[in-house]
């Protein structure tokens, strides 16, 4: 993976004082080759895919991929792809945890 560390890089100039802080959250998994761009936080247990470039910011569980990186699902803490029903819960399959996805949101449910 690939880490950027200021907006706009040039070689001869020395922007030290521009680094933007990138901060990755507990549990969260970034594939092979994925870029992600500077000032960006990428959420609790997202799951960025192979190759993907992230430019904005990660929601957690989200699941990014692509080039610019681009919402197609939710993913558990066990790294399955959640299913939600017409109420907006979803079950691992593997641990059986339940999901919630509200406003845009997901968050494990207790």
């Amino acid at each position: 993976m690939v880490f950027t560390n200021i907006i706009n890089p040039r070689s001869r100039i020395i922007r030290k004082e521009q680094y933007a802080r990138t901060i990755v959250r507990k549990g969260a998994s970034i594939g092979a080759n994925a870029t992600i761009v500077c000032g960006n936080e990428i959420g609790e247990y997202a799951f960025i895919g192979a190759g993907a470039v992230v430019t904005k910011n990660v929601k957690p569980y989200e699941l990014i991929v692509g080039n610019p990186g681009t919402h197609v699902g939710w993913m558990s803490e066990y790294g399955h792809r959640l299913e939600f029903d017409d109420n907006g819960i979803a079950e691992c399959p593997e641990s059986h945890e339940k999901y919630q996805l509200k406003d845009g949101k997901v968050s494990k449910r207790q």
